[in-house]
């Protein structure tokens, strides 16, 4: 428990118990004060009207008086009828007065004195009954007063004993370990196992001695040996090299960075990122990530003059983060560019690039020739076919089909590849363009026995668009949902207005994509595995190709046997 929750909770109650003792004191005082009131209001008044009126009697009596003053004094006392009796015994002296008033005797006269004897003994037995009722509340009162006293005085002392040394040992405790500390005794620690002020501040102690021992076990010797051995390292690499720190000020950069740069060490290590980029235009584009305040970008690749030879760059810009001795959260110190060599699988690529682009390309002549041949087998004018060798030829067309639109898509990546596609940007409407992309797939549904839903707002607005190759890509996202569909259900296309955008969606309830595959389907060549569907992994590698490259952008939503919903969106 927190220090300060101990001594609020302490304060607290004591101050409490000392208001309940105080408002216990009143009350009981209260009480003692009505019932002594009672005592001497109500029956003490009673007492006197009647010791009065006797002495009033033997006035009477004596010296032949008259009854006006024993009347007032009579007439007070029937005002002030408080006790049960009382009433009957004033009422019986009433009478008894009015008949000695008539006929004075002797015989009534003492009848009048024990009337008022009577009144007295009943107030004098009333007083000493209110008497001991006053008595138990005074009991009472100081029995209260003496346990609520007893309470206060407990926590008090209480207090007084535990909270001085809660305090103060804490703090002696940690006095010494400062002054062993000032000693140079780096290894002394505070152990306060409460979770409270004091534990958090025996935390933040253990942090500093943990920091200066480990400051002290450093030598200045060692650390230049090991600095010597990392710039040793650095400059042995075949990759150039950049080291930046949290401030992006230069740190280092090896022999291949300064040899492609043209730069000296002098001009480079600890200078600022930016003055060295407005100098140099290679170090400006690797330090692009600067402007943009970007921390996390993709690798990507550069071509740069090097070995007398342009040559090509992986860049790859790594963060460096370290947790301090004794923090938990992770800060940020740096970061450095590597620039992998990749000239070599650069020029595989396009080998193997202009490889597939010839043989596509030659692979189309003999397909079409084989298409044709089979149209003229189907034609009966040239001999009829048996229902086995229709059946072969239909086989046989539909292979081509494939092996054509095979053909087809690797032309297409090869062309995006090397950068030859050529694409033909105009202002046109979307709804056209989907009727075009759901007419050319609507056979493959008809044979899948599945229904293709048509949802499309009325007066979207034209996009910046290659009609041809954007219902291509969308003919292919209808014709994937199809395949990967169950049978008798359905595949809806929609298309809607999104403040300045337009997005078509392709959705299916269908097998669904895995978690662990939504990053990959766009990446040539990739296939799920486990599924028994033919294509050749580049249909939706080439949407994305042709989406960018017309300023929009393509997205999947999927879960595991809950279909699949592949989204496009256009700039308008």
């Amino acid at each position: 428990m927190r220090i300060k929750t101990k001594l609020t909770l302490g304060v607290g109650l004591l101050f409490f118990l000392i208001v309940l003792l105080v408002g216990l004191g009143v009350r009981q005082v209260h009480k003692i004060s009505n019932d002594t009131e009672n005592i001497l209001v109500a029956n003490y008044n009673s007492l006197d009207y009647s010791r009065n009126m006797l002495k009033e009697l033997e006035k009477i009596e004596s010296e032949d008086k008259p009854f006006q003053r024993f009347d007032s004094f009579l007439k007070l006392q029937s005002q002030n009828i408080t006790e049960i009796g009382e009433d009957e015994f004033t009422q019986n002296l009433t009478e008894d007065v009015a008949q000695y008033k008539k006929q004075a005797s002797t015989a009534l006269a003492v009848k009048i004195r024990n009337d008022i004897n009577d009144i007295m003994k009943l107030n004098m037995d009333a007083i000493q009954r209110k008497s001991d009722i006053a008595s138990k509340t005074a009991q009472s009162a100081i029995l209260w007063i003496s346990l609520t006293g007893a309470a206060c005085f407990i926590i008090a002392f209480t207090l007084l004993i535990n909270l001085p040394s809660n305090i103060a040992n804490p703090i002696k405790n940690l006095t010494d370990s400062i002054r062993q500390i000032a000693a140079k005794n780096y290894h002394q620690r505070v152990h306060f196992e409460d979770h409270n002020e004091f534990g958090d501040l025996a935390k933040s102690f253990n942090t500093m001695a943990e920091k200066l021992q480990e400051y002290n076990d450093s030598n200045l010797a060692k650390l230049m040996m090991e600095k010597k051995r990392i710039e040793t390292l650095i400059n042995n690499m075949h990759d150039p090299v950049i080291g930046l720190d949290d401030k992006n000020i230069i740190l280092f950069a090896n022999e291949q960075a300064l040899a492609i740069s043209g730069l000296k060490a002098t001009d480079v290590i600890g200078k600022s990122a930016k003055e060295v980029a407005l100098s140099n235009d290679l170090i400006r584009s690797l330090l692009q990530h600067l402007v943009d305040n970007q921390t996390d970008r993709k690798p990507e690749t550069l071509k740069i003059y090097a070995d007398k030879k342009e040559s090509y760059f992986e860049k790859q810009l790594v963060p460096i983060g370290i947790i301090p001795t004794g923090e938990k959260e992770k800060i940020h110190i740096g970061s450095f560019i590597i620039l992998r060599n990749v000239t070599a699988y650069k020029t595989l690529d396009e080998a193997k690039t202009n490889f597939i682009a010839t043989v596509s390309h030659e692979f189309k002549t003999p397909i079409a020739s084989m298409k044709m041949s089979l149209q003229l087998l189907e034609n009966e004018g040239i001999g009829k076919l048996n229902p086995e060798q229709k059946e072969l030829v239909h086989s046989i067309y539909d292979d081509a089909d494939r092996l054509l639109k095979t053909t087809g898509e690797l032309l297409n990546i090869t062309q995006v590849e090397s950068g030859k596609s050529k694409m033909k940007i105009e202002s046109c409407e979307i709804r056209p363009i989907i009727m075009q992309a759901v007419e050319s797939t609507k056979n493959l549904a008809e044979q899948n026995t599945i229904k293709l839903e048509l949802q499309i707002e009325d007066n979207l607005p034209e996009i910046n668009v290659d009609k041809e190759k954007t219902a291509w890509v969308i003919s292919n996202l209808i014709s994937n949902a199809i395949r990967y569909s169950y049978e008798n259900s359905s595949v809806r296309v929609e298309a809607k207005k999104n403040e300045n955008k337009v997005s078509v969606r392709v959705i299916d309830n269908g097998l669904g994509i895995s978690s662990q595959y939504k990053d990959k389907i766009f990446d040539k060549y990739f296939r799920v595995p486990g599924t028994d569907k033919e294509g050749t992994g580049l249909g939706l590698a080439i949407s994305k190709e042709f989406i960018e490259a017309e300023g929009g952008t393509i997205s999947v939503e999927s879960e595991l046997g809950s279909g699949s919903s592949f989204q496009i969106t256009f700039i308008t």
